[in-house]
């Protein structure tokens, strides 16, 4: 098989769960364990921070990356989902994982992947621990996939432990409530391993600590300890709770581990997380006159922050390009959009993607109106069609969405 041939495999062997939803959620680590154990254990060979959380932990994983880079140390980074190429969700120092790596991975190990009934996500992990330990990495950022005490990621046994905020998303798996969700992330908690903590609920503060207490981990509340003056190239309001969890993560990194990080390393680091990493989609800015700016916020938590940096927008008039999956609560995010806006409304081409009518009619009875698109694509050049040069135009609501316009 070549390389268009293995992803095709990979993503029909079991549900994806970025493009399928609930029937590709898997409730236990026993497949995850014994690709594993088959691959020789290289996640017990890698040097690792792990990173959990509702939202940020993409720009979170990213940053820490590259001021560890600028460091001068040879970096690994698995994130999920992917926007455009597979070979995105694996990476060292920036640069995505070779296509012929990937190939022969699944090549070798084909016959294990079909009989133990792996899913794309088990097998995923699996690739990356194992392209990690065969280039010798110094250190690696894990990002959890869903949730966390569940998630395949959660086999490692990390030098320190990150969570970056809790916010209702994923509802169907991890609990409706701020407290069910900080259980399911407190999952990536190890005995006697440092935790940071990015952002807190009065409802979630308590889980962490008896998490930590439990585990005999110590805590940081990033939120509370950390002043973070730094600039970097990852805009947007969002981002300075990131950069404070960050920072502590390093603080915490260089206080309990050999790693050493200089003041500069972190400075450019911050300033070249795009550069150092090719992370996209994050209040990405496509164009001017009129402005264009994509951003995957997908859920309340993050929507309510990047809707709120849209007011700060200079323009005479804002179209908004819009879809959303599936499993999304309408309820709960719709009424967070301007009704001043013109909407383009569409649905992101993959199974989860929700029928553009459903999304219209919803969107309808808040009091936004727009038109119907047959795609993406389309809401996007009537958006630009429509729109003068000092007018605003945001693409949104679904990772999708935006990996389509990118």
């Amino acid at each position: 098989m070549n390389y268009q041939q293995t992803l095709d495999w990979m993503f029909n062997q079991l549900p994806m769960y970025q493009t399928q939803g609930a029937s590709a959620y898997k409730e236990d680590l026993t497949n995850t364990i014994l690709l594993a154990n088959y691959l020789g254990n290289p996640e017990k060979q890698l040097k690792c921070i792990h990173v959990a959380g509702t939202n940020g932990k993409g720009s979170t994983s990213h940053l820490l990356a590259s001021v560890l880079q600028e460091a001068g140390y040879k970096v690994g980074l698995y994130t999920s989902p992917h926007l455009k190429d597979y070979r995105e969700r694996i990476k060292i120092n920036g640069k995505d994982i070779d296509e012929h790596f990937v190939v022969e991975f699944i090549a070798a190990h084909k016959s294990f992947l079909e009989n133990t009934q792996l899913s794309f996500f088990e097998m995923s992990v699996g690739l990356a621990f194992d392209y990690f330990s065969k280039h010798k990495t110094d250190i690696n950022i894990i990002e959890v996939g869903l949730g966390g005490r569940l998630d395949s990621t959660n086999i490692i046994t990390p030098l320190v432990s990150v969570i970056t905020n809790i916010g209702l998303d994923h509802t169907q798996f991890l609990g409706n409530t701020l407290q069910a969700i900080a259980f399911e992330k407190a999952g990536i908690i190890k005995p006697s391993i440092p935790v940071v903590i990015g952002e807190y609920h009065n409802e979630t503060k308590p889980v962490f600590i008896k998490k930590a207490t439990e585990t005999n981990s110590e805590i940081f509340f990033a939120s509370d300890l950390i002043t973070q003056n730094y600039t970097s190239d990852l805009i947007g309001d969002y981002q300075e709770h990131n950069k404070r969890t960050v920072l502590q993560t390093l603080k915490v990194l260089q206080d309990t581990t050999d790693f050493k990080i200089a003041e500069t390393a972190i400075q450019l680091g911050f300033q070249n997380a795009i550069k150092n990493t090719g992370l996209q989609g994050r209040w990405q800015q496509l164009g001017s006159n009129p402005k264009v700016v994509c951003d995957t916020a997908h859920n309340e938590h993050g929507l309510r922050i990047v809707l709120n940096q849209l007011k700060k927008e200079d323009y005479t008039q804002l179209h908004i390009v819009l879809g959303v999956v599936n499993d999304k609560n309408l309820d709960e995010i719709l009424p967070l959009f301007p009704k001043n806006a013109i909407y383009y409304f569409c649905r992101p081409n993959i199974p989860r993607g929700l029928d553009v009518l459903v999304l219209y009619e919803k969107a309808t009875e808040f009091g936004l109106k727009g038109e119907i698109c047959n795609s993406v694509s389309k809401a996007y050049s009537n958006a630009k069609e429509n729109a003068a040069a000092t007018d605003f135009i945001y693409i949104g609501g679904s990772t999708f969405v935006v990996a389509e316009i990118l």
